[in-house]
């Protein structure tokens, strides 16, 4: 391990207005898992795509192997065996394992043609090598579950000989099952000589994977972990530059509180033949549990009008509600953050202020005419009471922070002063700093009486935020835990359907 495979040195990159990575120097050997960690902007990616040859450097060194290298572009990164693997896997979905494999590589013969038999042989070697079946070399990858896919990522790479692999957030839509796999198939390249940059926001999974964390903090070295030395506490005081004693709320055991929401044996379209029947209290935090196709999302969905409720009953402050759509769903009181803010929660090519005046335009519009008065008074509040960083509210949300856009999610739902918040996955893709601050302003606003329903696969999260846990398994309510009787085991039994607490 005397040679690292690539080594950066003082190397610096500029964006317009923005000093991205300052000095920063990194270094990855053969057989080694290298975290890369730190809050949203602290320049992760900038480095990530600097080292997989999407951007060039400014200023700086960068050795391979030992020798001095200046990428061009994403092709001198393949051919010098580095793979990056995005968050968002980049699959064509339409066609087969074995040919999204050797996509843009094909092995052709000596007319051109396509080599199927041969691509189909590799494929089934390197399909055995990251522990998919064989079977499966020609299957098209829109059947595959999240972890195949990511799996079949991972056989990419290897088909281009990578030897060092980036890996972008990947287990971001993983069951725990896949993340295992996951983890496992990390293990055989590491001991193969593969070395992996590792990128997560997950400081346990960080703990269980990496050899060594560099932690970046505002563009800088903001220091360097040996895996002896990873611990949670650590991280995040490089991370943020001060100790998080209490990343969440404290919260003594709640007592018992009249319903605000009610769902007596709801089903939904496309759901399951059986109900769902729960309540959230005001000011009450209910985190929700259940493992990745247990009908989470798809029971909120239908709660808040995005899918059509086939049966039972839904009660809002002691009012029935059928929540057709989500414009009834808000009238009564209701407001959702989506799991996929980019996708479903904002307009990234408009501005801060835009995104937060549609979902209030009846309240900022005299006579169909928005008010900008109103809209920039409004605008100024969410963003000092939910301290979103950004240097005006013209700017355009595509470009904040994760942690900033999730905030300004929130702040266009909360300036309606809902009654009910469900929140889907409110943290996924933000950074520690930025969750301290959401985590705070959902105890806020369950301290002034809003009900609280949370969505969340992040374990820690479920277990430091919730007054109460309700698990479902395939659909159904497989038990509730009071605070007292929390613990991971007992939430996993339930998701997987092992055994039931409080039915």
């Amino acid at each position: 391990m005397s040679v690292p495979f690539i080594e950066v040195r003082g190397i610096r990159k500029r964006f317009p207005g923005v000093l991205a990575l300052d000095n920063v120097t990194a270094r990855v050997f053969p057989g080694e898992v290298l975290a890369i960690v730190g809050e949203n902007g602290a320049g992760k990616s900038t480095l990530m795509k600097i080292l997989a040859g999407i951007y060039l450097l400014d200023a700086g060194s960068m050795l391979v192997e030992g020798r001095a290298v200046r990428f061009h572009g994403v092709g001198d990164a393949l051919r010098a065996g580095i793979s990056l693997i995005h968050q968002e896997l980049n699959l064509a979905e339409n066609l087969s394992v074995a040919a999204n494999i050797f996509l843009g590589h094909e092995r052709r013969g000596f007319f051109g043609g396509l080599r199927n038999a041969t691509m189909d042989r590799e494929a089934r070697t390197l399909l055995k090598r990251v522990g998919l079946a064989e079977g499966l070399v020609n299957e098209r990858v829109e059947h595959l579950a999240p972890g195949q896919k990511q799996l079949v990522e991972i056989a990419r790479a290897l088909s281009l000989a990578a030897k060092l692999i980036i890996m972008d957030e990947p287990t971001s839509s993983l069951t725990q099952g896949e993340t295992d796999r996951l983890y496992e198939v990390i293990d055989g390249l590491r001991g193969g000589g593969v070395a992996i940059v590792y990128i997560s926001h997950r400081l346990a999974e960080v703990k269980r994977v990496a050899d060594r964390v560099t932690v970046l903090r505002d563009g800088r070295n903001a220091g360097e972990l040996d895996k002896a030395d990873i611990n949670h506490d650590a991280l995040i005081k490089l991370m943020v530059g001060r100790d998080l004693k209490q990343v969440y709320p404290r919260k003594p055991e709640q007592q018992e509180r009249p319903p605000l929401l009610t769902l007596h044996d709801v089903r939904y379209d496309g759901g399951p033949a059986h109900g769902v029947s729960l309540t959230v209290g005001a000011g009450e935090i209910v985190g929700m549990a259940g493992l990745v196709g247990a009908g989470r999302t798809e029971l909120a969905e239908a709660v808040f009008g995005l899918r059509r409720q086939v049966a039972g009953r839904i009660t809002l402050a002691g009012r029935h509600v059928r929540a057709t759509r989500p414009a009834r769903a808000m009238r009564a009181g209701m407001v959702m953050v989506p799991e996929d803010r980019r996708l479903n929660g904002l307009i990234l090519e408009e501005s801060i202020s835009f995104n937060l005046s549609l979902p209030n335009l009846d309240a900022l519009s005299v006579l169909r005419f928005v008010r900008h008065g109103r809209e920039q008074a409004m605008g100024r509040d969410m963003v000092s009471w939910l301290h979103i960083k950004t240097p005006s509210l013209a700017q355009t949300v595509g470009l904040l922070s994760g942690g900033n856009q999730q905030k300004v999610v929130l702040g266009k739902w909360l300036a309606r002063g809902p009654k009910l918040l469900i929140l889907d996955e409110p943290t996924r893709g933000v950074d520690v700093g930025a969750r301290g601050e959401i985590y705070s302003i959902i105890d806020q606003l369950a301290a002034s009486g809003v009900g609280i329903w949370m969505i969340s696969s992040d374990m820690e999260e479920v277990l430091g935020m919730s007054d109460r846990i309700v698990v479902l398994h395939e659909g159904r309510v497989a038990g509730e835990l009071p605070r007292s009787r929390f613990s991971e085991e007992a939430v996993m039994r339930l998701a997987t359907g092992a055994g039931a607490e409080l039915c």
